[in-house]
């Protein structure tokens, strides 16, 4: 660790007015206002995963996620075994979730003899919506427990369907900043970009979050010298020293960041990484430092403490509505664990997804002695599909938008760029619930959609199918 001096630099001219602009959101009963409207299931504990996805996975069936955006159960492997710090960090994490303006409703799931106990966890919730929050402690229920949350659920969801979106002002935005991929044009094109987002979004009265705090080191001083008071900046010193000496405790360096992929895009030391990291904040004052898991206190710039890690990072920002994310390199990020704030990804050279009807593999989808034929793009993600064929399975409906079915085993993500807003006939991997989705209507960008192919002919015989019904994938010859 090192010692550092406060030398405060003039706040500098924003390049931006408020313009008084205003989103489609949703507005909580606490005041928060979210981006989306979607279910949720929070367990407290790992061993009740199975349930909640079960819970998920059944309410998606049963009501198609009409009027919702989505329905998820955050699972994770935490919640007992754990002691002091490590326990709370959980505890805050957990409740931040909960607490998230983006879910319209939440059922906790407990199992009753967990550390993270279910009854003293809802304390932590403060004064919440208790007519949206709701409780399910899973060795309390006298018989069929699934049964008993798909009843409270149910209840849920016919709130949650009435929210209706309105007129609210862009400065309720909390924007999370993090990277993805970085390489050598990182500091130079996309997180400069990403930058201005951030003086334009706290010029507005809103909040951006800059976290990954290992990968500051370096260009720290940069943003201590942007504190807006004394108070801030030990602060900050506190954050970026309590990092190192982390490391240094266990006998790992402190310089070893950049991942071999940093380097190989061009990345040579820490204080590169690092110069880069800082330009995704802007400019602004730095207005508030967060500990790990906690809330949000203070419009403007704020620094977060959370290591480099995507998927810790990510789950830290559950303190915001949206992510802006970098990726330098062509890598896929951490959004198959799913994240409370969706993600909009900047990139400078991320490969583009083959949309060409040309040259692809092409798919004969039989529907009763009818022929659908989907031209593949050339990525991972349809290779593998091709793995997996010839094969029948059944599709349903979903959202009067697409047809969805699910393979004897998940269909995957891994290695296939992220992100994409389907047109009509548009083939598709859901990846957090490993489906294949074709899309008989436009839809809006999502994050965790992979592009396969596009449907060259007889969309309408999908199209006007309206129960469950047989399609048998093969490859066309």
């Amino acid at each position: 660790s090192l010692n550092y001096t406060y030398n405060q630099v003039d706040k500098e001219p924003c390049a931006y007015i408020n313009e008084q602009r205003t989103f489609k959101g949703y507005v909580r009963k606490n005041g928060d206002v979210s981006t989306r409207n979607e279910i949720w299931i929070v367990p407290t504990v790992g061993c009740v995963n199975g349930i909640t996805e079960k819970l998920a996975e059944r309410l998606r069936k049963e009501t198609g996620c009409q009027g919702v955006d989505s329905i998820y159960a955050w699972h994770h492997n935490y919640g007992c075994s754990q002691l002091s710090g490590d326990h709370e960090n959980t505890r805050k994490v957990l409740r931040d979730i909960t607490l998230h303006p983006n879910a319209g409703a939440v059922l906790i799931v407990g199992l009753g003899c967990e550390n993270n106990q279910p009854e003293e966890f809802v304390k932590m919730l403060g004064d919440y919506d208790h007519d949206r929050i709701k409780l399910l402690v899973t060795q309390k229920v006298e018989g069929d427990e699934v049964e008993a949350g798909m009843e409270i659920l149910r209840q849920l969801y016919n709130i949650a369907k009435e929210d209706k979106r309105i007129d609210v002002p862009v400065s309720k935005l909390r924007i999370g900043l993090k990277c993805g991929g970085s390489d050598g044009f990182s500091g130079i094109t996309a997180n400069p970009l990403v930058g201005e987002f951030s003086d334009w979004i706290v010029a507005q009265g809103g909040t951006s979050v800059l976290t990954e705090v290992p990968e500051m080191f370096g260009a720290e001083t940069i943003l201590m010298n942007r504190c807006s008071n004394k108070e801030l900046f030990d602060k900050t010193v506190k954050m970026i020293n309590g990092f190192k000496e982390y490391f240094l405790s266990h006998g790992e360096p402190v310089g070893e960041n950049p991942s071999p992929g940093n380097k190989a895009g061009g990345i040579s030391t820490l204080e590169d990484k690092a110069l880069g990291c800082t330009q995704k904040c802007g400019h602004s004052q730095v207005m508030g430092v967060l500990e790990y898991g906690e809330r949000i206190e203070t419009d403007g710039l704020n620094l977060l403490a959370a290591p480099g890690n995507d998927l810790v990072a990510s789950t830290a920002l559950a303190v915001t509505l949206l992510m802006s994310g970098c990726a330098g390199a062509d890598a896929p990020d951490s959004k198959a664990a799913q994240n409370p704030a969706p993600k909009v990804q900047s990139a400078q050279n991320k490969t583009q997804q083959s949309q060409s009807a040309a040259q692809g593999t092409k798919l004969k989808l039989q529907v009763d002695g009818k022929n659908i034929i989907v031209v593949l793009a050339d990525n991972a993600a349809a290779k593998r599909l091709i793995d997996m064929l010839p094969a029948g399975i059944n599709l349903n409906d979903f959202n009067h938008t697409e047809k969805i079915g699910y393979f004897k085993n998940k269909l995957t993500g891994d290695g296939a760029p992220r992100g994409h807003a389907p047109k009509a006939g548009d083939v598709c991997v859901y990846v957090p619930w490993g489906n294949i989705s074709v899309f008989y209507k436009d839809f809006r960008y999502t994050d965790d959609l992979i592009y396969l192919g596009h449907v060259e002919q007889g969309l309408d015989i999908l199209s006007t199918q309206q129960s469950d019904f047989k399609v048998n994938f093969s490859i066309e010859h």
